[in-house]
């Protein structure tokens, strides 16, 4: 026996597919929802943590500060005076001259030489040593110092004030010393490599400087 089957006015109809099409992409978005709940919630203690730390250690800064007060106040001027001592003692044994000079070799021109130098005070900034100089200078072109006090400002290492420029007056002796106020920070890293330093020659004038 045949059976004759006509689509048209009996369609084939799969009911089964669709309703498990919207179960998977059901399932799915639940499964994507947890997980994105769970990581936000996991976030949010992470962020709570940080900040519990931030202000435990913002008390501690707080307890250590109020402590230091209490002991400076309850120190005699004497007393504060020695302490105030004791640190600069400290930087200035951190303070290094062989970094200073090859800073100054980095950054003097070669037709500039060093006629004295002398350290005025040392004190730490950012776990660096840092130093105010008195520095002195030769040169026979004041345009020459012009530029490298304008090179100096750019590069950071030190920050020079011209202070007064007098006439060399000894015998035979030509160009100017340049007196200058400068605040020294020292290089990060290693001091300049030698072929650097030996491509710009600076006369430190040893035996007319001053190592305080």
């Amino acid at each position: 026996m045949t059976i004759k089957l006509n689509l048209a006015s009996d369609p084939f109809r799969n009911r089964a597919l669709p309703w498990a099409v919207t179960v998977v992409v059901a399932v799915t978005s639940i499964i994507a929802l947890l997980f994105i709940a769970k990581s936000t919630v996991q976030t949010n203690a992470q962020v709570q943590a940080t900040q519990r730390d931030v202000a435990d250690l913002q008390k501690q800064t707080d307890a250590l500060n109020r402590r230091a007060k209490e002991i400076k106040t309850a120190l005699t001027p004497e007393q504060q005076r020695s302490l105030k001592s004791a640190h600069a003692l400290v930087y200035r044994k951190r303070f290094s001259w062989s970094r200073l000079f090859a800073d100054l070799e980095a950054s003097l021109p070669g037709s500039v030489r060093v006629a004295r130098i002398a350290v005025k005070e040392v004190s730490a900034q950012d776990d660096r040593t840092v130093a105010n100089l008195d520095l002195t200078v030769v040169s026979n072109d004041p345009a020459t110092i012009t530029q490298m006090i304008q090179d100096m400002e750019r590069e950071g290492v030190f920050q020079a004030e011209l202070i007064s420029q007098n006439p060399r007056r000894g015998r035979g002796e030509s160009g100017a010393e340049y007196e200058m106020n400068v605040h020294y920070v020292p290089r990060a890293g290693a001091p300049i490599a030698a072929a650097e330093r030996a491509s710009r020659p600076v006369d430190l004038a040893a035996g007319n400087g001053r190592m305080h």
